[in-house]
């Protein structure tokens, strides 16, 4: 069982007198703390600090923690550039690297940043599972890739991971047919469905889709995206209303029918992340509902309290799978 946090990288979530800088001691504090993973976001919805650099800033300063992406969106950058800079990560963190990809969202959270990057929004599913294969080819050492969309020849010698194979790549998203492609061709699922109910049908689909395609269910990690405040009744959801409206301009009430979230007492808090574990939850990627670094690291204080109870839960055998 592991239980990771988000970063909070975007300017969104920083204070008035927050300096960006302390993100990489925030981070090293959350693996000490017992956190196994650290992950980022990636948007050009709103100013934050980019991906990949702060992946590259915490690779020599963190020693044992999983460093992700939740979830990198390969449409914003050229798909053998990302190659070099995901194997780049790979390398100075240790092999330390996992990537969860998404193809963006409807409307304003994602159809404009393919304008922006000069791409096509039509067959972005295909381009992202394209990418992802051109990426495995070269982290393999191929000089060429020939796909319906992206084709190359003569590539030169690139970057090669410190895993033979390359980083593990996750899918995000939990439509039929992102349940379909992440049973078929990716290493883990990282979904963030509003009720639990969700989670353990979806994950059933995606092991379905695995076994039509050979694929051992264990060659699929079952991960959480979710949004956590450990608060009292009277703070807890004022809280994190604030936090959707500053970080998607919308009120708490319409993001939770969309995202997992979270809130109440830390019993409260562990009950409920502990239906997502029964359903089958094996990595939960907790993002700290709250607004400024101070307040972001006592929500990480008192998550990280919860650590002990959530993998005791996490060692029960899966839905479907024998002790």
């Amino acid at each position: 069982m592991d239980i990771g946090v988000l970063l909070p990288t975007g300017t969104a979530q920083w204070g008035a007198g927050d300096d960006p800088r302390d993100l990489v001691a925030f981070g090293r504090h959350a693996e000490h703390a017992g956190f196994s993973s650290l992950f980022v976001n990636d948007s050009l919805i709103s100013p934050r600090i980019e991906a990949l650099t702060m992946l590259a800033a915490l690779a020599p300063v963190t020693g044992t923690a999983t460093l992700g992406t939740a979830a990198l969106l390969p449409f914003l950058r050229r798909p053998v550039q990302a190659a070099q800079a995901l194997a780049s990560i790979d390398l100075l963190s240790g092999g330390r690297l996992t990537v969860a990809v998404g193809a963006g969202f409807p409307g304003r959270f994602g159809r404009p940043l393919y304008a922006l990057s000069e791409l096509p929004w039509e067959r972005r599913f295909a381009r992202l599972d394209e990418t992802v294969a051109l990426w495995r080819a070269l982290w393999e050492g191929a000089d060429a890739f020939h796909g319906e969309i992206l084709r190359f020849d003569g590539i030169p010698p690139t970057t090669r991971p410190a895993r033979p194979a390359g980083p593990p790549v996750w899918l995000g998203g939990a439509g039929p047919a992102a349940l379909a492609r992440t049973g078929r061709m990716y290493d883990g699922w990282l979904p963030y469905p509003p009720v639990a109910q969700e989670y353990a049908s979806g994950l059933r689909e995606v092991r379905r889709a695995a076994a039509d395609a050979g694929r051992a269910a264990g060659d699929i990690t079952p991960a959480l995206f979710v949004s956590v405040r450990i608060d009292d009744a009277d703070n807890g959801r004022p809280a994190l209303d604030a936090y959707a409206r500053a970080t998607y301009g919308m009120p708490l009430s319409e993001l939770e029918t969309i995202q997992a979230v979270v809130t109440g007492t830390a019993d409260q808090v562990l009950e409920r992340l502990g239906r997502y574990v029964a359903a089958g939850a094996r990595h939960l990627v907790v993002r700290l509902g709250a607004l400024g670094l101070r307040s972001q690291r006592d929500q990480l204080e008192r998550v990280a309290d919860l650590i002990p109870a959530l993998r005791q839960a996490g060692a029960a055998p899966e839905p479907g799978k024998a002790p």
